[in-house]
């Protein structure tokens, strides 16, 4: 913390700050003034947490720098020096909410225990502050987790009651609602997630998050999050009076992100469609044109209705279900359930046997299974070129999916191959490439509340499965890498920078510096002010 010392007799501030053992009562930088505009001047200038002030000073006195300060500075904590002459003026500043007033001359002994006193109270609201920030965060973090499974299960056909969509809905503050129409914009991930990393494609979609809200939300319900098989699905649920110019809406948004975030996104936009009864198929009928359309580098905003037949409904694709029905083939493949993916597949290749086919159905099952070899090539570092038999290229796929017998000849190729690339051998790669995305984590994210949980978000695991493997990897846990890597940090600024602890501090995205303090105490063996000192 840093205190100010105001009073017109220099030789008192100049005693106190030369006589106080200001490190023991938690002071980092004591500055002295000796009038109000000096003081304000300072206030202004620095960071200040405590303010010791004289009433009585020629032109402008104590009480006017109070009134100042809790107008400004609410924050700021306020003392002042009075003799027994000034009691009146004592009894205003306490009404100014000044926190205790101290008599002069100046004793030490009572002088530090006020310090002390508001240095305790300070420290406690930091806690209380820092808690509720933790608190707010973690809420926020899963709601958006809760979220995200709620949108994939809908997505993916996973059928819930009335009663219980609407308060999952209100629960995770969701504002679409059931029985009622809505329009979805799906985003494929190639316009906007090549040549990034999984840190900066996060940061990428809240930005487009925030746009999203902003400009949609304005007229309606928003609700934005990540598709099974990668993309962003967004579901808009507008007033009836604006679906005229509903177009207008979403190329200002293609428009926004171009111009804000330096994007340029493809959008595919589906009828309007009952929400939730409607959803999987509408997200099924809009993957299709999307995945063709993106084989073909088409870009800009694609309104389905304009362009293709009408909406087929899910009676007309029952025996797709059993692709979509939970668990997906993509969570089959990431659990190595390898028998389980395949009986999938070839339950709903077997129920094709006997319908009437269009080549629409065929490379259906062809994109849910290339999805998942993306998925997986992503998540776990395979190559591509040792998986896809050449069925990744837009000409390769016509030609698979031309008959029942191709598809099923290369669906079968591809999940053997995805098999024996998941192999326990095969995994190293995969947990040394996590190893690495962490630490890339951890080195961005030190000024920024990084942790186990924050990390593991991140990328997607439980917090105490990264933690086994990163130990198992490192042979140090995450939680020890974590503070060993700021404590390294904050040993470079103390000793090769000016910076005072506070700034190291908040640097490294502590909140306290006592606590900091401790931290570097128990690393090195000595405060940070000690270290400096040698």
């Amino acid at each position: 913390m840093n205190i100010l010392l105001v009073d017109d007799e220099s030789y008192v501030t100049e005693s106190l700050e030369l006589t106080i053992p200001w490190t023991e009562l938690g002071i980092e930088d004591v500055y002295r003034a000796d009038s109000v505009d000096q003081a304000l001047t300072t206030l202004k200038k620095y960071d200040i947490d405590i303010v010791v002030t004289d009433i009585r000073m020629p032109d402008r006195d104590g009480l006017e720098l109070l009134a100042e300060i809790g107008n400004t500075w609410p924050h700021i904590r306020t003392l002042v020096l009075t003799g027994y002459s000034d009691f009146e003026y004592a009894q205003k500043a306490i009404r100014l909410k000044a926190g205790d007033y101290i008599l002069k001359p100046v004793d030490d002994d009572p002088f530090m225990e006020s310090i002390r006193r508001v240095v305790n109270e300070i420290e406690a609201e930091w806690g209380q502050t820092d808690k509720y920030n933790q608190l707010a965060y973690q809420r926020q973090s899963e709601l958006e987790l809760l979220r995200d499974g709620l949108l994939n299960d809908l997505l993916l056909g996973r059928e819930a009651s009335d009663r219980s969509m609407l308060s999952r809905l209100e629960t995770y503050d969701i504002q679409i609602k059931p029985n009622h129409t809505a329009q979805m914009l799906f985003v494929p991930p190639g316009s906007y997630t090549q040549d990034q990393t999984e840190e900066a494609i996060r940061l990428l979609e809240y930005a487009i998050g925030n746009i999203t809200n902003e400009i949609l939300g304005a007229h309606g319900g928003v609700w934005l999050g990540r598709a099974p098989q990668g993309g962003l699905v967004i579901l808009w649920q507008y007033d009836a009076q604006i679906y005229s110019g509903y177009k207008l809406h979403i190329r200002e948004l293609r428009d926004s992100v171009h111009r804000y975030l330096k994007t340029n996104l493809s959008f595919w936009v589906s009828d309007p469609f009952v929400f939730p009864a409607e959803m999987s198929s509408t997200y099924r009928h809009m993957m299709r044109f999307a995945h063709l359309a993106y084989a073909a580098a088409e870009q800009g905003i694609h309104f389905i209705q304009e362009q293709h037949q009408p909406l087929e409904r899910p009676s007309a694709m029952k025996f797709m279900e059993s692709l979509y029905k939970p668990p997906a083939l993509i969570h089959l493949l990431e659990s190595a359930q390898w028998n389980a993916a395949k009986q999938k597949v070839d339950q709903v290749l077997d129920t094709m046997e006997s319908l009437p086919l269009t080549h629409e159905h065929l490379y259906e099952v062809y994109l849910a299974v290339s999805n998942a070899l993306v998925y997986m090539a992503h998540h776990h570092g395979y190559k591509l070129a040792a998986s896809d038999s050449g069925g990744l290229d837009p000409f390769s796929a016509q030609q698979i999916t031309g008959s029942l017998s191709k598809l099923r000849l290369w669906c079968n190729s591809v999940l053997t191959r995805i098999e024996l690339q998941g192999t326990p051998s095969a995994l190293e790669p995969s947990r040394s490439r996590i190893v690495k995305q962490v630490q890339e984590m951890v080195a961005e994210s030190l000024g920024q509340d990084v942790s186990v949980k924050t990390i593991a978000d991140r990328v997607f695991l439980h917090p105490v499965y990264l933690s086994k493997i990163y130990k198992t990897e490192t042979g140090e846990g995450l939680g020890d890498y974590i503070i060993r890597i700021r404590m390294e940090k904050a040993l470079y600024m103390l000793k090769h920078t000016n910076s005072k602890i506070y700034e190291i501090t908040a640097a490294l995205g502590y909140q306290n510096p006592q606590y900091f303090s401790k931290l570097f105490k128990k690393h090195y063996g000595m405060t940070p002010n000690e270290f400096r000192e040698t």
